[in-house]
């Protein structure tokens, strides 16, 4: 009999804007990398999430440029799945269609709107883990967690306080 197929868990953060707040980390409990979809703040945001899990993180458009610990995008692929993150900044107004027709990952995650999202299309998985940094617009402050199983995708947006 063949083994079980392996689960990944995979934290998405967005928008922290130089704040981690406590009950981020019972939230991000358990998943094995944290992809953060940029406007992070200072380096101490990463170095707390870090505390978690390891960390990725692209830059945003409130992040200053230059920073060696922020990429532009990040492609990944997890458990056959490919995963491009980006803050969505780049594309003017990101949508769901626009981050499709922009990047062929299978996931797209991207923050800058500060709304959680969740969409697909044609196999393909959108995801906006909301703004996870001070509570901004009247949107609740939110993080997503990725699974990624037998090479398929699901996401689920997490509400914090």
């Amino acid at each position: 009999m063949p083994p079980p197929p392996a689960t990944h868990l995979i934290g998405l953060v967005s928008d922290t804007h130089g704040l981690v707040r406590p009950e981020l980390h019972a939230a991000l409990e358990g998943v094995e990398l944290i992809l953060h979809a940029g406007d992070v703040g200072g380096d101490d945001v990463l170095d707390e999430l870090a505390t978690i899990a390891p960390v990725q993180a692209v830059f945003g458009n409130t992040d200053a440029p230059g920073r060696p610990r922020l990429a532009q995008y990040i492609v990944r692929t997890v458990g056959g799945v490919r995963i491009h993150v980006s803050h969505g900044h780049e594309l003017g107004s990101p949508t769901p269609a626009r981050l499709l027709a922009a990047y062929p990952a299978d996931v797209l995650v991207f923050g800058h709107t500060h709304r959680p999202l969740i969409a697909r299309a044609d196999g393909r998985l959108v995801v906006n883990p909301g703004a996870a940094g001070p509570r901004r617009f009247d949107i609740l402050p939110s993080i997503a967690l990725l699974s990624i199983e037998d090479e398929s995708a699901d996401a689920r947006i997490v509400t914090l306080g």
